[in-house]
């Protein structure tokens, strides 16, 4: 007999149709650990383990609005649903119509244990967060090398500061070795002296994969770090004991980038801004004291003592014009009364008389204008126009009287 050859897609149709009649796997309750959870627009999608085997679980939105609480990693729960074939990939999946909680996982349990522990003992304590340097110049980033995370972080650390300097120091993110990897990769990066800041992460994943951040060994390795320490584990709804003890948690790896790296680019805008606010107002108070320069400039010259000197040395010559003006005027004057004194005198003078033929008789230098200043035997001069005579008085006589010797 031969074989009829079947397509792959007629022979997932046939193992769809055999499980959607199978009485057990078309309605089934499942009881396990949610792990891998992702929310999607069309519904949510796990993994459902126990300590040996784990299943693929999907739950449509149909299905999703009648949950009482949100999901997490690490809850134990009762799922009730079918199981049947995803024809295009060919992988059988749990369908899930309802989910009920059955307690909390043992991850969880250990997980909310440590948190407590290390909270007491002051690990979370924000007293305790060392700052994150703002201009960092060398950053050590402990991942994988050849995860996601690495690739994000270096490349928007480049495209924000292509001058930083980032030393990559690749680890185990998961698995039973990863906590000692991280440890050591923390101890070994604070014997250098070059890091200013590190980044610790790795791209998200199920409660086990990123279990190595929640391990004691790790936290107290971030603690004791005498370099900042930033925390980027999983995405943004992923916490763990690394973000609690770090100086700083980031959602993401990138986000961790955006965090630690400075936009030179933001810098060079606020420089330019900076420049031209203090062009301006170096502008403005050069004016200012060029204002204040030419106040006191003329404040100067006017107080200035050449200039008094100047001013005084300008009235003293107007001083000395006005002075020697009135002298010359003052001259002139006198010189026209004494003209004309003079005139006067002339014509008043004795002597003018002699010239029209008269004597003047002087007797001891004074004239003799009464025949009462003269006695007989008497000396006297008689001037002439041309000369003078001595002569004796013979006779004395008034007009009256005759008087002879």
């Amino acid at each position: 007999m031969q074989l009829k050859t079947l397509s792959v897609r007629e022979i997932n149709e046939y193992i769809k149709n055999w499980m959607d009649k199978d009485i057990i796997l078309k309605n089934l309750k499942i009881r396990g650990e949610i792990s891998n959870l992702k929310y999607h627009k069309t519904g949510i999608y796990f993994t459902l383990k126990d300590e040996v085997s784990s299943l693929r679980c999907v739950m449509f939105n149909d299905y999703k609005n009648k949950l009482a609480s949100n999901l997490e990693d690490g809850m134990a729960v009762i799922i009730s649903g079918r199981i049947s074939v995803y024809e295009k990939t060919g992988n059988y999946q749990l369908y899930v119509k309802e989910i009920e909680l059955d307690g909390i996982g043992e991850l969880f349990i250990a997980f909310n244990k440590l948190k407590e522990k290390l909270q007491k003992e002051g690990l979370f304590d924000v007293s305790n967060k060392k700052p994150i340097p703002k201009f960092p110049k060398k950053i050590a980033v402990i991942t994988s090398p050849t995860g996601a995370a690495i690739k994000d972080i270096i490349s928007i650390s480049k495209r924000r500061n292509p001058g930083i300097n980032l030393l990559i120091i690749p680890v185990l993110v998961q698995g039973e070795y990863a906590a000692d990897d991280i440890s050591n990769a923390l101890e070994m990066t604070n014997k250098r002296n070059d890091i200013d800041a590190i980044i610790l992460g790795r791209g998200g994943g199920s409660l086990e994969e990123i279990w190595a951040f929640n391990e004691e060994k790790v936290a107290r390795s971030i603690f004791s770090s005498k370099i900042p320490v930033i925390s980027a584990v999983g995405h943004e709804t992923d916490f763990t004991i690394s973000d609690f003890v770090a100086d700083l948690r980031a959602p993401t790896p990138s986000a961790a980038a955006e965090l630690v790296v400075p936009d030179i680019n933001i810098y060079k805008k606020e420089i330019l801004t900076l420049r031209e606010s203090l062009i301006k107002n170096m502008s403005v108070k050069i004016k200012n004291f060029n204002k204040e320069v030419l106040t006191i400039k003329h404040k100067l010259f006017i107080l200035s003592p050449l200039r008094k000197t100047e001013f005084m040395k300008s009235k003293l010559l107007l001083l000395n014009k006005t002075l020697y003006n009135n002298i010359i005027s003052i001259y002139s004057h006198k010189k026209n009364e004494f003209v004309l004194l003079a005139e006067k005198l002339n014509s008043l003078s004795p002597l003018n008389v002699l010239s029209r033929g008269y004597t003047m008789v002087v007797k001891e230098e004074k004239v003799i204008t009464s025949v009462c200043n003269i006695q007989l035997k008497d000396k006297v001069k008689i001037l002439f126009k041309d000369g003078y005579g001595i002569a004796e008085i013979c006779e004395v006589a008034k007009n009256d009287e005759r008087v002879v010797f």
